[in-house]
């Protein structure tokens, strides 16, 4: 499998090197690195070119790097069922700069866009729907920013026995943890529940 990447790496670098600013192999995986404006063709050849096929379409996820001046990454992935192999495909960009849209290329990337929009605010020109997806219509901020506060929001949940939409502080439902880190080989100094069984 390593050996197939290596020279799938190859022959896209020969074959369009200017689409492709690096490839690094690591991990058993090809991740390629290209920009905004090559991101497109890029896409484009890799699927239709007959020694790539990567006809599947499987995710699109964002990284963040807040002190980067490029803040985000926004990581294709795609998969070639004739050659078995998988490719990563990767762009930096910025806050306010948009990353073409996928769709016009995958059509599946709808969705995927949506949710890097409505979770990390990456911009995508070329969308034909681009709104939240998992966040509610008036959420403010987008959540899996590093920089995104976890206290002073409100969650929206419905209520039964009131029978309406309830706007509440959003609250930690698990509380802080002690714990004794005693050998278990000692035992401890207290009774657990169900060891009272244990005596009789």
């Amino acid at each position: 499998m390593s050996e197939a990447l290596n020279e799938l790496s190859i022959y896209i670098r020969e074959a369009r090197p200017a689409l492709v600013e690096e490839a690094v192999f690591a991990h058993g995986e090809l991740t390629l690195t290209t920009s905004g404006e090559n991101l497109l063709p890029l896409l484009t050849f890799l699927r239709d070119d007959g020694q790539c096929g990567f006809v599947s379409f499987i995710d699109i996820c964002g990284v963040d790097y807040p002190s980067r001046e490029k803040r985000f990454d926004v990581v294709y992935h795609l998969l070639s069922p004739r050659q078995n192999l998988r490719v990563r495909v990767k762009v930096a960009t910025g806050e306010d700069e948009p990353v073409p849209s996928a769709f016009a290329v995958y059509p599946g990337a709808d969705w995927f866009e949506r949710e890097a929009w409505d979770m990390y605010g990456i911009l995508f020109t070329g969308h034909p729907d681009l709104r939240r997806i998992l966040t509610d219509y008036g959420f403010e901020g987008h959540p899996l920013r590093k920089d995104f506060p976890t206290t002073g929001f409100v969650e929206v949940r419905y209520d039964d026995s009131a029978k309406r939409v309830v706007y509440e502080p959003v609250e930690l439902r698990q509380e802080f943890r002690n714990f004794d880190f005693l050998s278990p080989w000692e035992g401890t100094d207290y009774v657990l529940p169900g060891d009272e069984k244990a005596k009789q």
